[in-house]
């Protein structure tokens, strides 16, 4: 396998299937995969990514849609797993090039995406699917197949070409005894490996976990009894479309006779799509609206909100910040009812910190058994892979070590080790013959959504938020005589986020006046150039006498 050297792939081979991840390999996140055929595409999945604290600023990231951007046409459908962010998240932005693109997926999966595409203002084009439905686009047949996941309503899918059959997971795990009694259709896997799967592409987050992932079940009575034990306000967070952790946080409150208000604007719309379709029951007389939350004793109510992930505009750190109309104080219990995404770690324990110092206690998965995975662990993906017995391995979902554990149990039930291939986003890997190649590297990059603005933050720029943020900015302002270099008026300087006082720029200003002069003696004539002089002295003064690098803004203007 190649190593992340770009090259261009061969143009496709008659008879060949194509399948290059835009996303969600080496990343937890971004999930999108792309499959050609006789000049034809179909688009699983397009997630997005959520930024770590090195990208300031950013609201979401985006897949690359470069390999696909002058192809729209060629797209025949994007078929949806499930209704997680980080696989509907970016599918706003892809219709935002061709707005009648297809989707197709489950019932619970399109509302999701529909009540998100309509806060863009755009009415797709959907196909509503279940387990067990064949359907046909263009040269792919499409079968579905019920998994289990911490959503309900996920789908796998079974993608038949005249190339062979490839098995896309999506998100999946083999929970036995499910809340909704929906479990991972192993029949399904196992009819498929008979039929012969070409190309195995499974979720591999849980590769590096051994044994099987607990049940959804045993969660329940452990978040009763947190609730029970509480003596004043509870609050629960939660990704915004666990409908599972919902539904055993609404039976905890109503045993114990709470009620529960919803916080966070999609924790509202989605608990709402769910129950509207009947994925969510909810008790008589248990959901309240937070207006009249707020007015009940602490001891009766039940706060499900958004911000496990530590998201600093989301409900959980503006109350750990003290920035939301619900006060967290002293006796009151938060629960955070989700895993750690990994990069999310500092974000999640600075949010925590913050609800300890205000007086509450915090229950997380580290104290207490409030959450399980959504993923498969090793065990289960063992399991996988004796039933299906793949020609060809491809681990997606999951950062590198994940793909590289995925591969390794591959491996142990007999996978040949050159058919699992293991590659990060951009690779292309051709289906032939019953033989999966790496026949290409593409240059792909994240895409910011900033605010409004797509794609226009660069690298650049985070790394100037950056600077900003953590060694300051310092703007000098002078007026000269271009033709002398002599200073008529400053320099000026300001500084922020570098020193409180400033004359401590009082040893460099001569050294700029200096500087100036000497750069007009020998042959600098324009504010550009001397604009250059000001920021090499500056910088290298600030950098020896107080080893600090600072963004540099000189402003020189001609007197």
């Amino acid at each position: 396998m190649p190593g992340t050297d770009v090259f261009d792939p061969p143009a496709l081979s008659s008879g060949a299937l194509r399948v290059t991840p835009l996303g969600g390999l080496a990343e937890i996140g971004r999930n999108m995969t792309v499959y050609e055929f006789d000049g034809q595409l179909l688009i699983v999945d397009a997630g997005v990514l959520f930024p770590e604290e090195h990208q300031p600023g950013v609201d979401l990231i985006l897949p690359d849609f470069t390999p696909i951007r002058d192809r729209l046409g060629d797209i025949l459908g994007v078929v949806l797993t499930h209704g997680h962010e980080d696989h509907i998240g970016a599918v706003p932005y892809l219709l935002k090039l061709r707005q009648d693109i297809p989707l197709i997926g489950s019932q619970l999966t399109l509302a999701l995406v529909e009540a998100k595409l309509k806060e863009h203002r755009i009415t797709p084009y959907s196909l509503t699917v279940k387990e067990g439905q064949v359907e046909k686009l263009g040269s792919f047949e499409l079968e579905f197949i019920a998994v289990n996941h911490s959503i309900p309503d996920a789908l796998a899918v079974a993608i038949r070409t005249p190339a062979g059959l490839v098995l896309h997971t999506g998100d999946f795990k083999m929970d036995q005894l499910p809340l909704d009694g929906r479990i991972t259709d192993l029949r399904a896997f196992a009819r498929l490996g008979e039929e012969g799967v070409d190309l195995f592409l499974p979720d591999s987050t849980n590769a590096d976990v051994p044994g099987f992932t607990a049940l959804e079940r045993d969660i329940g009575p452990v978040i009763e009894s947190v609730i029970a034990k509480a003596k004043r306000r509870v609050i629960v967070a939660s990704f915004s479309s666990h409908v599972h952790r919902v539904q055993q946080v609404l039976d905890a409150a109503a045993a114990n006779g709470r009620q529960v208000a919803l916080v966070g604007r999609s924790m509202v719309r989605n608990m709402g799509i769910a129950a509207e379709l009947g994925y969510l029951r909810v008790p008589d007389g248990v959901l309240i609206e937070l207006k009249k939350a707020l007015e009940l004793p602490d001891d009766r109510i039940v706060y499900m909100s958004t911000g496990s992930q530590g998201e600093p505009m989301a409900v959980l750190a503006r109350m750990a910040n003290q920035e939301h109309q619900i006060e967290v104080a002293e006796g009151d219990t938060v629960i955070l009812a989700s895993s750690l995404i990994p990069g999310n770690e500092n974000a999640v324990y600075r949010v925590i910190n913050g609800l300890t110092k205000l007086g509450a206690k915090v229950v997380h998965k580290g104290n207490a058994k409030v959450h399980v995975s959504g993923h498969a662990a090793a065990g289960e993906l063992l399991y996988c892979y004796n039933i299906i017995k793949p020609k060809n391995v491809m681990p997606v979902h999951g950062e590198y070590r994940h793909l590289t554990a995925s591969a390794a149990l591959a491996i142990e039930t007999g996978v040949p080790e050159q058919n699992t291939v293991i590659g990060e986003n951009g690779i292309v890997v051709d289906l032939q013959n019953g033989i999966a190649r790496v026949v290409g590297q593409l240059d792909l990059g994240y895409v910011y959504v900033d605010g409004s603005t797509v794609g226009e933050i660069t690298e650049a720029d985070l790394k100037d938020r950056r600077i900003l943020a953590e060694e300051g900015f310092i703007s000098i302002f002078v007026a000269i005589d271009v033709q002398t270099g002599r200073v008529i008026v400053g320099p000026e300087i300001q500084a922020r986020g570098f020193a409180e006082d400033e004359s401590v720029f009082d040893d460099v200003l001569p050294q700029v006046v200096k500087a100036l002069s000497d750069a007009a003696r020998n042959g600098t004539s324009d504010t550009q150039g001397f604009s250059q002089v000001v920021r090499r002295t500056v910088g290298r003064w600030v950098n020896t006498q107080h080893r600090r690098r600072p963004m540099i803004i000189p402003v020189v203007i001609e007197a």
